[in-house]
């Protein structure tokens, strides 16, 4: 038997997914809708698998670093990003954290399968098309600036592009106004950004738009 963790917070995901897994005779499939419960089943169960989605608790890319403590934790996990993004530079950026395979949502269950079976089997796997425009990236992958930021940072990047002032930032993460200034201070260094403004430009030409 292959034991699997689903890691989505969209219900309708987890229920798909886990209808194709067991109708191939996959199982047990354990299920996680955030970030903290998702690794905790994986520290407890150790799962062959772990399918995960990139954008969750309200980060585009929370997904990236729960794949990085992961691949830390345990070195030889097998992990499919199953997202929405198209972007070659989201994927390579998961594939850089650890992802062995990435695979887009409006996929067939037929490639889904595929996809599975190949990472399982510990075989990296991307769509043609997907795969072929990673590689135009070339080296300029490992210089995107967002690849390090950690979750609280990358929460605040998409407020921010989503036109949130810091007081409401402060209120919506539970964190105080300070610590959004001092994020935000360290997100301009790292963007080469010189005020919010450009900052702010920076957050919405980097980060892909949600639906």
């Amino acid at each position: 038997m292959t034991s699997v963790l689903i890691i989505d917070d969209h219900p309708i995901v987890l229920q798909g997914l886990r209808r194709v897994l067991e109708d191939a005779g996959v199982k047990p499939v354990l299920e996680a809708r955030e970030v903290t419960s998702g690794y905790r089943l994986f520290r407890r169960n150790r799962p062959d698998v772990i399918i995960v989605d990139l954008g969750m608790q309200g980060s585009v890319l929370g997904g990236v670093d729960l794949i990085r403590r992961m691949r830390l934790h345990e070195p030889s996990t097998r992990i499919l990003v199953f997202s929405m993004h198209d972007d070659p530079m989201i994927a390579a950026r998961a594939l850089e954290a650890g992802a062995t395979g990435y695979l887009l949502k409006d996929t067939s269950s037929d490639e889904l399968m595929k996809a599975f079976d190949q990472v399982r089997s510990g075989k990296p796997y991307l769509s043609e098309d997907l795969a072929m425009r990673v590689a135009l990236l070339g080296t300029d992958v490992g210089l995107n600036p967002l690849v390090d930021l950690n979750p609280r940072q990358s929460q605040m990047l998409s407020l921010l592009a989503k036109g949130k002032t810091y007081n409401t930032i402060a209120e919506e993460l539970g964190v105080s106004y300070k610590t959004v200034v001092n994020n935000c201070l360290i997100l301009k260094r790292r963007l080469g950004a010189k005020n919010l403004s450009e900052l702010i430009r920076a957050a919405v030409r980097l980060l892909p738009a949600e639906p």
